[in-house]
């Protein structure tokens, strides 16, 4: 589930807001986060983004 995610805590897992609602994130490190829809009991879309 997408609570799973949450699990080790420095995961960071965030819901995204404005133009990326609907779609989570989970910090890899303070550039890189790995971006993604969950859909269906699945994630969906799944992209490596540099946030800097």
């Amino acid at each position: 589930t997408l609570d799973d995610l949450r699990v080790p805590p420095a995961n960071r897992l965030e819901a995204l807001k404005g133009d990326l609602k609907g779609q989570h994130s989970i910090r890899i490190n303070e550039q890189w986060r790995i971006c993604f829809r969950w859909m269906d009991g699945d994630a969906h879309g799944v992209q490596i983004v540099d946030y800097h």
